[in-house]
């Protein structure tokens, strides 16, 4: 989609650039970022996508319209080259199949391509190009987006239920360990949202291991109030559909637990799609990579992503996977200008900070404090939180403060421990800046800083912490068990 791989991620001839095309300054940034699966090829792109198009010697590949964004879709990186570079970026594949202009045998295709070790046609044309290993993609979707219109070959619920089911026979019988998502509701405004899961459910639940969540948010006619909440709205969306999976395996009297893959979210101006994009993409005409969606992140918008990334880790019980959309350059938190600079968008930093310190179990915790009223969501906690903690004893505690004119005091009590702080960091407005700072190729001036005055006092009941947050700020603390007589 758009600059997301071409001048994105690949770029032959780019300073930085190895043999293989594969930008190093953007490697360097992704590994950064810490992601550890990537889904491929998509998105839209995948119902109308041919996977055999992306294997073979690149000069022998065909030239397609890509009808989801408008686009020509050269067909110069593939499989092949996307396995190469996630290899490099030390993440996982997670491959989605097309359920849309394409279904069962092709699904079934790819998958004996991609895991089965040699001796067959299709293994075999995988080692003649290049790979004699399997890749052994464990992870699989089903499909993407089946019940919005927008979709290339949009079904209803009992058509995409049905196909998914049958497919994912096939491809257990060619691969009985391999991990399938079926496609859930692509937002939750949708009319048919619950009743397409169910339906979806009844069909493939005894062969399915999660089913998708689409979620994106966006700040409406000024409202930044009900924008800061938006982690209300995505747990009330996750805790739902929680509740339709329940209601679904109960009536059908199934006893395993179907998880939630949120492999879709992010925030995301909607107008700017609608209104200039779309536009663009008509007066354009068939182009290769056009840009699309290359939305530049305030403050404002990296504080939400920090939110939203908090409402995953209080739903680890539910959520088993989770994939921001996108990775560069659409909606994404990396930037790149072809024979230019790459650079790490606001949000960048919220997801690298939850990537590397996030790890062990998610706490639940209890909230207890001043509420923010908003149009949108009610009245929702002035501070959002969550915490980790690994069984080494560290742990990490993320606070977002919705006030947007006042700092917030804040007492964690953590009973039964002593713990200190050994670091602590926050992301808010530069000195100076609006809430509407951006980063770009030249200044990036949103960043996490020293969050100062955070201090931890034990008692025999356990350990105080007390800390000073920011107005419209996202900060995280870093904890440590602490030797002594309460420890």
């Amino acid at each position: 989609m758009g600059r997301s791989v071409y001048t994105g991620l690949y770029e032959p001839g780019h300073s930085t650039s190895d043999d293989r095309g594969f930008r190093g300054d953007v490697l360097d940034l992704v590994r950064e970022l810490g992601p550890t699966v990537l889904r491929y090829p998509g998105g839209n792109f995948v119902s109308g996508y041919r996977w055999e198009d992306g294997v073979g010697p690149v000069a022998d590949r065909p030239v397609r319209l890509d009808p989801a964004w408008h686009s020509v879709e050269s067909n110069r990186f593939g499989l092949h080259e996307f396995v190469a570079w996630a290899d490099a970026a030390g993440a996982e594949v997670m491959y989605a199949v097309n359920l849309g202009t394409r279904g069962i045998q092709e699904a079934a295709d790819v998958l004996e391509y991609c895991n089965h070790p040699g001796g067959t046609e299709l293994s075999e044309r995988r080692r003649a190009n290049g790979a004699d290993r399997p890749f052994g993609f464990k992870l699989w979707c089903l499909g993407n987006e089946m019940d919005g219109p927008w979709q290339i070959g949009h079904k209803t619920a009992e058509e995409y239920g049905r196909l998914a089911a049958e497919t994912a026979r096939l491809m257990r019988m060619i691969d009985p360990d391999v991990e399938l998502v079926v496609a859930g509701s692509s937002h939750a405004d949708m009319p048919t949202f619950g009743s397409w899961e169910r339906t979806v459910l009844r069909h493939t639940a005894e062969l399915a291991d999660h089913i998708s969540l689409h979620a994106y948010y966006q700040e409406l006619h000024g409202d930044t109030d009900s924008y800061l909440a938006s982690a209300a709205a995505l747990d009330r969306y996750i805790r739902t559909t929680a509740g339709v999976i329940d209601e679904t395996l109960a009536e059908l009297d199934l006893d395993k637990k179907i998880g939630i893959s949120v492999d879709e979210w992010n925030v995301w101006d909607l107008r700017r799609w609608n209104e200039v994009d779309q536009q663009a993409l008509a007066e354009g005409g068939w182009r290769e990579h056009p840009r699309i969606i290359e939305d530049t992140y305030t403050v404002t918008d990296a504080v939400v992503v920090g939110s939203l990334l908090s409402s995953l880790l209080r739903n680890v019980d539910r959520v088993t996977m989770a994939n921001q959309a996108q990775l560069v350059n659409v909606i994404a938190p990396i930037r790149t200008e072809p024979g230019g600079p790459a650079w790490r968008q606001t949000t960048f930093h919220p997801f690298q900070r939850v990537a590397a310190l996030a790890g062990g179990a998610s706490l639940r915790l209890a909230v207890e404090g001043k509420r923010l009223r908003t149009a949108q969501h009610g009245e929702v906690d002035l501070v959002d939180a969550a915490a980790t903690v690994e069984e080494s004893g560290r742990g990490a505690v993320f606070l977002t403060n919705r006030a947007t004119a006042s700092p917030t005091e804040v007492r964690i009590r953590l009973r039964g421990a002593r713990f200190g702080v050994y670091a602590a960091e926050t992301l808010t407005t530069p000195d100076g800046e609006t809430r509407h700072a951006v980063n770009t190729a030249d200044s990036q001036p949103v960043r996490p800083v020293p969050l100062p005055g955070a201090a931890a006092t034990s008692d025999p009941g356990g350990t105080t912490i007390t800390v000073t947050l920011p107005p419209l700020s996202w900060s995280v603390l870093q904890l440590a068990p602490q030797a002594g007589p309460h420890a």
